[in-house]
């Protein structure tokens, strides 16, 4: 079960860095602005450094999930490094998990993108709370 639950948390901070790509990067390009239900480029250039923002925190708890997983991979079990890399991988799997929940509760045009962006980390946390407690 550690090894699935690492494979899924690398997984969420992968599409997260995905997602940082779009939101910063990107975002005023039509194919993306297009993803994210923008009716105009004009729409885009407004919302420009919200999503830059947003891209960012994104990021940040992809990081966070890379390194939890490195941190479990290269330790012992039961190690100070291991309970680093476990905290990381909860608190920003958890994170990206609980954006998702909100991402679902605003609107039913949200529920693809919040399954999408939801089930990794969550079966990260779901998979890690069993490797850890079992």
């Amino acid at each position: 079960m550690i090894l699935a639950s690492l494979l899924f948390a690398f997984i969420a901070a992968a599409l997260h860095v995905y997602i940082f790509t779009m939101e910063s990067l990107t975002w005023t390009t039509p194919a993306t602005w297009k993803r994210f239900g923008l009716a105009s480029q004009a729409d885009a250039e407004t919302t420009k450094s919200l999503a830059y923002n947003q891209g960012f925190y994104n990021l940040f708890l992809a990081i966070g999930a890379f390194i939890g997983v490195g941190c479990v991979a290269f330790a012992s079990q039961g190690s100070a490094q291991a309970v680093v890399g476990w905290t990381l991988i909860f608190s920003c799997c958890g994170s990206m998990l609980l954006a998702a929940l909100v991402l679902a509760l605003s609107g039913k045009k949200n529920l693809r993108p919040a399954t999408i962006q939801g089930t990794t980390p969550l079966l990260a946390v779901v998979l890690g709370i069993l490797a850890v407690t079992l």
